[in-house]
């Protein structure tokens, strides 16, 4: 989503490392370009005033003016700011007290509030939580039998009462349920209009009534651009929302909302929704955002992502062969089937750092990596572990059996050896690949946020 402006901050950034000091002249300069580039993100004209204001104070401020590396400060103070534009601080559920502790959804019809009362569902699994989802939604056809659907997917039960319009009786018969099976978190799906209207917001202060919600959230998708501020601040005067769930961050939208919503409204952002999948929701995090707009990627992200799809086991067998320079096509086939789990390559490519926003433009064809898995799948246990025995003969019997040609086969094969070279130059002794990513994390935490000693790809 924030493509665009990712590339015009790294323009004007750019010019500013290039610089070997800091003068008014040069950031009045720059910042007439950040302040230009926020308004066709859609961001707020008074966010972005006082934004473009901040950076201006703090980049004058005597201790960049003396700095050796004025540029890389400059940088430094753009991440500051974004990441106090998106809150500062990641904020999580607040679920503590007695249980069932109850998460109301809300927001406009088209949303995606129903898909993620699932996605949110899954994730407090995950966290060792017992969530009950209740269908409120008595108006949307077929909305009952969405999430129904959508709660079998994830093993979680959704309570509903069949032609029942009370929905305010159907909240207060679910919660009643909730306890009886010891439920620890009841997520309501509740209806939303094309509009807001005076009868859906009656229904939502009955609803907040009946239950005492320990967490409102209003769920906005994230290319609707400015009219989500006006569509937030009505519903936190009805119904007092704890914090926003931004749906839709993988569309091409220009973003300013997500920029403007903290400021404008004062509650945090506590999810965004990255995909379709029931696994693409994310707790929102102002810091790793804030890289992620100035094209330094999220490693963090990335390691967790990592952990999920790999075991400890796992990962201490890969990097035992790494060591030993012992890898085989059948290591190689695991990497990339564990990379597709991660999900889409261009969102995984997206937390690199140093990859261009252009390149993440480039949709990566899956049907590409099912015909390398089926080059692999068509050679021998031999070919697999010693592929230096894959002659031309085999090659062109490995073209025929995977559907492919024997160019895709050399080319895999060549992908192959540079990866064996890369893993050549890795650390000789680390714990596991997982453990190494984050030790790097946490070891190069401030040049990877502030781009202190990044080194640039010369073109």
């Amino acid at each position: 989503m924030f493509e665009d402006l990712t590339q015009r901050l790294d323009g004007v950034l750019r010019k500013m490392r290039g610089q070997t000091t800091i003068s008014e002249e040069n950031i009045s300069e720059s910042l007439r370009e950040v302040r230009r580039a926020l308004l066709e993100a859609d961001v707020q004209l008074n966010v972005a005033r006082d934004f473009v204001d901040r950076v201006r104070k703090k980049a004058l401020g005597q201790n960049v003016l003396k700095s050796v590396q004025p540029g890389q400060q400059m940088v430094k103070v753009v991440h500051e700011e974004i990441v106090e534009l998106l809150g500062g601080e990641r904020v999580d559920l607040q679920l503590q007290g007695k249980t069932p502790a109850v998460i109301l959804i809300a927001g406009l019809q088209g949303s995606g509030k129903t898909t993620f009362s699932a996605k949110l569902a899954k994730h407090l699994v995950k966290q060792g939580r017992k969530p009950l989802l209740i269908a409120a939604d008595v108006y949307r056809p077929a909305a009952v039998e969405q999430l129904r659907v959508l709660g079998e997917q994830i093993d979680v039960p959704v309570f509903s009462i069949a032609d029942e319009k009370n929905v305010p009786q159907i909240v207060k018969a679910g919660h009643a349920q909730a306890r009886k099976d010891l439920r620890d978190v009841v997520i309501i799906d509740t209806a939303g209009r094309t509009h807001i209207d005076d009868e859906l917001m009656q229904e939502l202060e009955a609803i907040r009534d009946l239950v005492d919600p320990r967490e409102t959230l209003l769920v906005l998708d994230a290319m609707t651009g400015q009219e989500a501020l006006g569509v937030a601040t009505e519903f936190d005067k009805r119904i007092a929302l704890t914090g926003v769930i931004l749906s839709k961050l993988d569309g091409d939208a220009r973003g300013g909302a997500a920029l403007s919503l903290r400021s404008v409204l004062g509650k945090p952002i506590k999810f965004v929704g990255v995909g379709e999948a029931l696994d693409d929701l994310e707790p929102f995090h102002p810091d790793r955002m804030a890289q992620r707009i100035l094209g330094m990627g999220d490693v963090l992200t990335l390691v967790e992502k990592a952990q999920e799809v790999y075991d400890e086991e796992q990962a201490a067998d890969f990097e035992r062969k790494v060591r030993r320079q012992s890898l085989t096509l059948e290591d190689f086939l695991d990497q990339l089937q564990a990379v597709r789990r991660m999900g889409p390559l261009n969102k995984v490519l997206g937390m690199v750092p140093g990859i261009s926003p252009a390149a993440l433009k480039t949709q990566v064809d899956p049907k590409r990596l099912d015909r390398v898995q089926g080059i692999v799948h068509s050679m021998t246990v031999q070919e697999r572990r010693n592929p230096r025995v894959i002659d031309g003969s085999r090659r062109r019997r490995i073209a025929a059996g995977s559907g492919t040609s024997v160019q895709e086969v050399n080319q895999l094969l060549s992908q192959f050896d540079q990866m064996k070279k890369m893993m050549k130059g890795m650390t000789a002794n680390p714990k596991s690949a997982a453990r190494t990513a984050t030790r790097a994390v946490a070891a190069g935490k401030g040049r990877m946020r502030y781009g202190g000693k990044r080194k640039r790809k010369r073109s």
